[in-house]
């Protein structure tokens, strides 16, 4: 009897070892095959909500589409399709004297259509100017209201000389409305630069707004791997 009990306990000792082994074999091959996409890898994604530094608060939730498969030569990376989420990290409010909005997006995570959700880190790219701690910005002060409003006065001149040189006169006539057209235009130009620069001192700089719909460029910032199999 004593035999037969050791017997059956040596086979069941025997067979859990066996298990184990199997199981931690499978486990090793079983292991998810990656391809990493590296930083600084840009993506076309289109908005799925509107944002606005005039709407939005921090903390808001919104999501995009990636509109362009990430692929190698015989593997689709990232789908496109795979659904993009993020947050409003932060919102600094438009202020007096032309301080524009300015507005901070922290993309969290992407789906993929068959439900994979990989964490990322982006940034938007080229598509408004953008503070060195990231944020998006049309206008950050009164100084680039200045330069705007400078630039414009520039364009008034030009556009009148232009008009000038470009009339359907005698040359002769030229010599002589040319030079009025450009005191026109510096005259209208300089009553511009002194009208919009006493209004830029009191309105409130620009807010920052995309639609839903917008297609926006944006970056890695980190590479990322995804599981490929």
């Amino acid at each position: 009897m004593k035999t037969k009990l050791l017997t059956i306990l040596t086979a069941f000792i025997f067979l859990i070892s066996t298990m184990t082994v199997y199981a931690a074999d499978t486990v090793y091959k079983s292991k998810a095959e990656t391809k990493r996409i590296p930083k600084g890898t840009k993506f076309q994604i289109q908005l799925q909500e509107p944002l606005s530094t005039k709407t939005n608060q921090t903390d808001d939730y919104f999501s995009a589409i990636l509109l362009n498969d990430e692929k190698t030569n015989t593997n689709v990376i990232l789908p496109a399709g795979s659904l993009i989420r993020g947050s409003v990290s932060k919102i600094t409010p438009a202020k007096r004297l032309s301080r524009g909005a300015v507005l901070y997006l922290d993309f969290d995570h992407i789906v993929t259509p068959r439900g994979r959700q990989m964490p990322l880190d982006m940034a938007v790219y080229a598509t408004m100017k953008t503070t060195f701690d990231g944020g998006l910005y049309e206008k950050l002060g009164y100084g680039e209201a200045l330069q705007d409003n400078w630039d414009k006065t520039k364009d008034i001149t030009t556009n009148a000389v232009d008009f000038a040189v470009d009339a359907n006169v005698p040359t002769a006539v030229k010599f002589v409305t040319t030079p009025f057209c450009a005191l026109g235009g510096a005259i209208g130009g300089g009553a511009y630069l002194i009208g919009d620069s006493i209004a830029d001192l009191f309105k409130k700089g620009s807010d920052v707004s995309f639609n839903q719909g917008d297609i926006l460029t944006v970056v890695l910032t980190n590479p990322i791997d995804v599981p490929v199999n």
